[in-house]
């Protein structure tokens, strides 16, 4: 059993891996950190975990074999810094701090660099939006596919923001409203950009959905294959990944919310390619991407604790 560390685990993210950990066989919580929450039962702060653990947050850093960071962008490194982590211990970070693979961190993508990831001690988990685009995108990068420039239109939900308030987040505004945010200027193109290696632009267009939780990202660029082509190539290509599915029909974000899959439909249409891509945007997009890496550096099955059903309706 490994022994395991959430720092900041009182929020959105934290609280995505406590629901998953609690369920993992090969798993033992026991330092679960929030300067907020500390003193009190996980389940006072996160509900529906009642009758699940009857772990407390605290304050206090103890040795475990893997440590999360699950604090706000900028605090990953103020922690590592202002603690002295064991070298043997593995940590798996989800802000932005160290996606730019800086300081010996390796980012946390499987299925661009597994094994990278198996003998790595130190993960950058990829952001929401970059991991729903990416996945979308590395087949035709892989095979040189991307020739001219790439254009995404993404909606994502309201847990994207994550658990502070702020004008655009409280429901009397989210409510019955979509709006756009950082058009062309979004944080985790830096990140896509490095992974697809293109010097091709990508023009990102983000949205706020009226809904919880969720990704959907339409990518289109222009493709010269036939619709038979880039199916192959697509299938090909995750064949030995056991959460993306290429889909014979549209998707929509209830098929994935709740689960770490990704969904992909492919349309080829005059010369374009449109790859329609969903993903739940705090599990495969955060916390259920942290444990897949989990289990690859801990040479475990890579699908290990996260057989999770969607809501389906």
């Amino acid at each position: 059993m490994a022994k395991i560390g959430i720092v900041g685990a009182a929020g959105y993210t934290g609280g995505e891996l406590l629901r998953i950990l609690v369920n993992h066989p090969d798993v033992h919580l026991t330092c679960i950190l929030s300067n907020s929450q500390a003193g009190k039962l996980i389940s006072d702060v996160h509900t529906d975990l009642l009758g699940s653990t009857h772990l407390r947050f605290s304050k206090d850093l103890t040795p475990v074999d893997v440590l999360f960071l699950c604090s706000g962008h900028g605090e990953s490194k103020k922690f590592l810094a202002a603690n002295d982590i064991p070298w043997h211990t593995k940590i798996i970070d989800l802000s932005t701090d160290f996606r730019d693979e800086s300081e010996g961190f390796v980012y946390g993508l499987a299925e661009f660099q597994k094994e990278k990831i198996q003998s790595a001690t130190k993960i950058a988990n990829p952001g929401c939006f970059a991991t729903s685009i990416e996945l979308a995108l590395l087949p035709l990068a892989a095979a040189g596919l991307i020739t001219e420039d790439v254009h995404v239109s993404a909606i994502t939900g309201s847990t994207g923001a994550g658990q502070s308030l702020s004008p655009t987040s409280h429901f009397s505004w989210r409510n019955n409203n979509v709006s756009v945010y950082k058009t062309f200027t979004h944080q985790h193109l830096a990140e896509i950009k490095q992974t697809l290696g293109t010097k091709k632009a990508i023009h990102f267009i983000p949205y706020r959905g009226n809904f919880s939780r969720g990704i959907m990202a339409n990518v289109y660029t222009p493709y010269s294959g036939t619709q038979e082509q880039a199916e192959k190539l697509y299938e090909d290509f995750y064949a030995n990944s056991p959460f993306v599915f290429l889909s014979p029909a549209a998707v929509d974000v209830k098929q994935v919310v709740n689960t770490n899959k990704c969904f992909l439909y492919l349309q080829v249409h005059e010369g374009q390619i449109l790859i329609s891509s969903v993903i739940d945007n705090l599990i495969k997009g955060a916390s259920g991407q942290a444990v897949q890496n989990m289990n690859l550096m801990l040479g475990w099955e890579e699908d290990l604790g996260l057989k999770l059903k969607s809501i389906g309706f």
